[in-house]
């Protein structure tokens, strides 16, 4: 449904911007083009490893892990786990009901959950690219530090530490 929408309004102002400057929409739809063909083969590089990674780590595997008794070895292993997995939010967040069904806590389910958003250890190449190797490594690190504060405060608020 969100693609039929996103894809209409996007017709629609492509149209408008037609109507308004037929030249600039040629010229900008031609940058378009060439930025997409530069960035595809990093993008087919990124839905590789994902499919790789998502192979290897079924949400049994990833429950087996996450579910232990050591909750702070738990949570740096999601954390770890999560930055190196890319998966879209919409099979994370289910991923993450799955996990709360398997009894792993919820500080637990946010460190993964969060770094899987937030971290991109497997688009770093692609950030590089884009930012520098200095911003990328950067933002990445500060990410996990964020995802591993959102951890704790999410175990503090539901009694998990402490």
């Amino acid at each position: 449904m969100e693609f039929i929408i996103l894809s209409s309004l996007t017709a629609v102002l492509l149209l408008f911007s037609l109507y308004k400057s037929r030249e600039r929409t040629k010229k900008a739809l031609k940058l378009a083009g060439k930025r997409l063909l530069k960035i595809a083969p990093m993008i087919m590089l990124m839905v590789i490893l994902i499919s790789i990674t998502l192979y290897f780590l079924p949400p049994e595997v990833i429950s087996k892990y996450l579910g232990g008794d050591n909750r702070w070895l738990a949570m740096i292993t999601a954390s770890i786990v999560g930055s190196i997995a890319l998966i879209p939010g919409f099979v994370a967040f289910p991923l993450g009901g799955v996990l709360r069904d398997s009894s792993v806590p919820y500080m637990i389910i946010a460190a993964f959950t969060s770094s899987l958003m937030m971290v991109g250890i497997v688009t770093l190449p692609v950030e590089r690219q884009y930012l520098g190797m200095r911003v990328a490594v950067l933002r990445n690190i500060i990410s996990f530090i964020i995802a591993i504060i959102v951890a704790l405060v999410t175990g503090i608020l539901y009694g998990e530490i402490f």
